[in-house]
C-alpha cells in the first residue's frame, strides 16, 4: 500500500489502512498526533479508526505510557 501525504490526511489514510486490515485480517496501531486540540478532537478520531491520540507539547509520561500499550514486549523490561 503506498499512501503518501499530503494528498491524503490522517483521517483517509487510517481509512485506508483499516480496509487492507479488513483483508489482511491484521491491525496497525494508528496513532494521532496534534498541536491543535479541540474538545472533541479526541472522540472524532477514535471514531474515525484511530486506535489513540497524543497532543504536543509531548509530555514523556504520556508519550511512555502509550508507547507501553502498543509496542510489542520482548522483555519485563519497561519503556522509560
Amino acid at each position: 500500500m503506498d499512501i503518501q501525504m499530503p494528498e491524503m490526511d490522517g483521517f483517509e489514510a487510517t481509512a485506508a489502512i483499516r480496509d487492507k486490515e479488513k483483508q489482511s485480517g491484521s491491525h496497525l496501531p494508528v496513532i494521532a498526533m496534534t498541536a491543535h486540540a479541540m474538545v472533541g478532537d479526541r472522540e472524532r478520531c477514535l471514531a474515525a479508526g484511530l486506535d489513540d491520540y497524543l497532543t504536543k507539547p509531548i509530555r514523556p509520561d504520556e508519550l511512555s505510557s502509550l508507547l507501553a500499550r502498543y509496542l510489542p514486549t520482548t522483555s519485563t523490561e519497561k519503556v522509560s
